[in-house]
């Protein structure tokens, strides 16, 4: 019996996924794809533009695997307040220049771009230059790109976009973030 096998199914390169969408999971599932790269000996990363420096599950947990992963926070927390996003915008801006030089550097099979939506969102950085980066970006280097609302710019160039669904969300009921859940 002869197996025919899609040509498709044959072709491996570094991938551009996006997880995005109101629902919950974005990350977390960034970091089960952290968790599987660094299970095969590939070498990652995890940049967070937007989440400060509080203590997080993921950081204390990056500690465990700092021979193969590397994790940057590179932002100054969420805000709401537009008072002080002049901060905001330059740490960004300073996070996506190091970003770049990580990306281009061939140093790592998978580089997470947590919460990098916004930049592109609210215009913080140019988005044909992170298209330039995306597109030149080394053979085997697979980006995850996490946040609300992708910019069609990025859609459109992905490899694999999943939209999560908000269904029902403790939040909405009054229940708190929750260690080891949220952060």
């Amino acid at each position: 019996m002869a197996i025919i096998l899609c040509w498709r199914a044959l072709v491996k390169k570094g991938l551009l996924m996006i997880n995005t969408g109101n629902g919950k999971g974005k990350t977390t599932a960034a970091l089960g794809l952290i968790f599987r790269a660094i299970g095969h000996d590939y070498r990652a990363c995890l940049i967070q533009f937007i989440k400060g420096t509080r203590i997080s599950g993921e950081l204390v947990a990056s500690d465990r695997f700092k021979d193969l992963l590397d994790v940057y926070v590179l932002g100054e927390g969420f805000t709401w307040n537009p008072k002080g996003m002049a901060t905001h915008v330059e740490a960004a801006r300073k996070g996506w220049s190091f970003a770049k030089g990580l990306i281009l550097s061939s140093s790592y099979r998978l580089i997470v771009l947590d919460e990098f939506t916004y930049l592109l969102r609210y215009d913080v950085i140019d988005k044909c230059e992170v298209q330039d980066v995306l597109f030149n970006r080394p053979e085997g280097t697979h980006i995850m790109i996490t946040g609300r609302d992708a910019p069609e710019c990025l859609v459109e160039i992905a490899d694999m976009v999943t939209d999560m669904k908000a269904v029902r969300h403790h939040f909405d009921f009054g229940v708190t973030a929750q260690c080891g859940i949220e952060f």
